[in-house]
């Protein structure tokens, strides 16, 4: 909506991870070299951690762009599985078929696959995204699952992705083997309050953008104080701008634009609005009106004239069969309990 209005050729603060527009800032371009190394000295495990909205995706889809044909990727990204369901679906990844819950015939299976690739020199990475919530025993079946690497020269590369709560985890006694086995780690921290400024204008000129200016100093500092660094939330409050500038038709996004956009985008108090009350008439209006009587249902209504009808029907035949006097009364009887219940 705005692009044309900025001279843009495409938005530069979209959400979804965008490889070509990644920007490189040194603690990225750092993080990066660590996994490439990973890759490239064949090492068995890699660890990326990053606060959530720091990049993490963004920056292994730049990754595995360029690794080339002889890399194949497996990418978990939800990997709150059981152990079945993650031997599942890296059968169906590697192309084993269906998983028949027999770990052996996997485990042969997948030595079969490391030989080929280690034949005809390719390799494979599985990435398995936010690790911190892996259960214990999956960790441990993906540390011996790794175990296949020693006597097919290092094939498979694992790249563990998640928020840095999972450096504690990795604290645990129980997964000390694998927090050993764990030799490339990388970190990605919130940008600086400069980082923030050159990453603005680097998404902006790579959407086609000929001014740098066009937000502010006073707001790109705003920006950074509000987002706190994060990319994610950098992205979002600059492209509520964007638009809100072209609404007001400013060339110039200032301090007051992002001052209204952060509002607009704080959560609301989470309270449920309440349904609006039924109206209760004034005490002097209960005076004039006397108290309300309580409307009776149309079904009550129509049972108390059956019932009434029957009662008088029963009690005038009785008057005319002596023999069955008893039981009519005691009908007519019933007949006016229910009609006094209904009343």
């Amino acid at each position: 909506m705005y692009k044309a209005f900025f001279g843009l050729n495409q938005k530069p603060f979209l959400l979804k991870p965008e490889p070509s527009m990644a920007y490189g800032s040194e603690m990225h371009n750092e993080a990066f070299a660590m996994l490439r190394y990973g890759i490239e000295e064949q090492k068995d495990f890699v660890l990326l951690t990053g606060d959530i909205g720091t990049g993490k995706t963004t920056l292994l889809q730049a990754l595995t762009s360029i690794v080339g044909d002889k890399v194949h990727t497996c990418h978990i990204n939800n990997p709150n599985l059981t152990n079945k369901e993650f031997y599942t679906i890296l059968s169906k990844k590697f192309g084993f078929g269906d998983y028949t819950d027999n770990k052996g015939t996997f485990i042969l299976e997948f030595e079969d696959l490391l030989s080929e690739c280690h034949k005809n020199d390719e390799r494979i990475i599985l990435i398995i995204d936010e690790a911190q919530i892996l259960p214990t025993p999956l960790l441990e079946e993906i540390r011996l699952l790794s175990n296949q690497n020693a006597q097919n020269h290092g094939i498979l590369s694992i790249f563990l992705v998640g928020q840095p709560e999972f450096n504690v985890r990795l604290n645990e006694e129980q997964l000390a083997p694998l927090r050993q086995r764990i030799s490339t780690r990388a970190h990605l921290s919130p940008f600086s309050s400069d980082d923030t400024k050159k990453y603005i204008q680097y998404r902006l000129r790579k959407a086609g953008a000929k001014d740098d200016k066009i937000f502010s100093d006073e707001a790109i500092t705003l920006i950074h104080q509000e987002a706190k660094g994060i990319p994610r939330l950098i992205n979002i409050i600059c492209d509520k701008a964007m638009l809100q500038a072209f609404a007001d038709d400013k060339k110039v996004i200032d301090q007051e634009i992002i001052k209204n956009c952060v509002q607009e985008l704080q959560p609301s108090s989470g309270q449920t609005p309440q349904p609006a009350a039924l109206p209760t008439p004034a005490p002097e209006d209960s005076a004039k009106t006397g108290p309300q009587k309580r409307k009776i249902p149309r079904a009550v209504v129509i049972g108390l004239i059956v019932c009434a009808g029957l009662i008088v029907i029963i009690l005038a035949v009785s008057q005319f069969v002596p023999e069955g006097q008893a039981w009519l009364r005691d009908k007519a009887a019933w007949l006016m309990n229910q009609f006094d219940k209904l009343k």
